[in-house]
This record gives C-alpha cells, structure tokens and sequence, in this order.
C-alpha cells in the first residue's frame, strides 16, 4: 500500500483540473492507491472531485478525507462516507496543524499546489520534504 497526500493553498484557481487529474492518475500507475485529503479549501475540493472521478475508472483505490474537526450538527446531512476523524489531541486552534501532522507520518509521497513561500500549504509541504517523503509541486515554488 502506497499512501497519498496533498497540500494546497486555499485558493489555486490557476491550477486546471485536468492537470490534477493526471497527476493523480499518474501517481495510481505508480502504485498509489491509498489518498488523505483536506476539507478546508478550493484545492482541497478540487482533489477530493478528481479523486471520486478516478475512483470509477479505478475502484480499488482508498479516499479519506481527514477530518479536523469532529462533525457538527450543522452539517451532519452531508455524506460522511469517505471521512476519518484521527485519534488527534490538544486544543481545537491547532487541530488542522495536528491533522496535517497526522498525513503527513501516514503518507509515502505528497502532491501540492504551492505558488507561495507563506502560509500553511507551504509549511507542510516543507515538513513533508524534510521528513523524506517524494513531494511533487504542481505550482511554481520550489520547495
């Protein structure tokens, strides 16, 4: 089992879909078939889209999208089906920096979207370089 994730800024409407999606079929050629997605923006969604769409061509591969928060009330009515909420702990401020942390120790290789050296989509995309994961950039910072 090869795991995936991804990190992105919130906002990455240069990036087109068919380059993402590539990209990630790509990576289920090369033996990926377990993805952990974020919730908390554009990219997030982008990815979470084209990996429901791959999931027709390919059925075997695995989607979670990892929670950082527990489910509310609120939006209870949405399908849940593909979420994993992770045995993360500590004060709610930091629990997307704590759930980031948790995909990037369970991955093998990272795909990103990161146009700028700030912001939270560039710091995990380091940490996922320094702890020796293959990250691949489909923007234009070198990371």
């Amino acid at each position: 089992m090869k795991v995936c994730t991804f990190f992105g800024h919130r906002e990455c409407y240069d990036l087109k879909r068919e380059i993402l999606y590539a990209s990630i079929a790509d990576l289920i050629h090369q033996g990926v078939d377990t993805f952990y997605v974020g919730n908390q923006g554009y990219f997030d969604g982008m990815v979470y889209s084209c990996l429901k769409s791959l999931r027709t061509v390919y059925p075997h591969i695995r989607i979670s999208v990892v929670l950082a928060y527990l489910p509310t009330q609120t939006n209870e009515e949405k399908d849940l089906s593909d979420t994993i909420y992770p045995e993360i702990e500590g004060h709610p401020k930091y629990a997307i920096e704590r759930r980031n942390r948790w995909m990037i120790e369970m991955a093998d290789c990272c795909l990103c979207y990161i146009c700028h050296t700030w912001g939270g989509a560039y710091k995990f995309a380091r940490q996922a370089k320094r702890k020796g994961l293959k990250v691949i950039n489909l923007g234009d910072v070198k990371l």
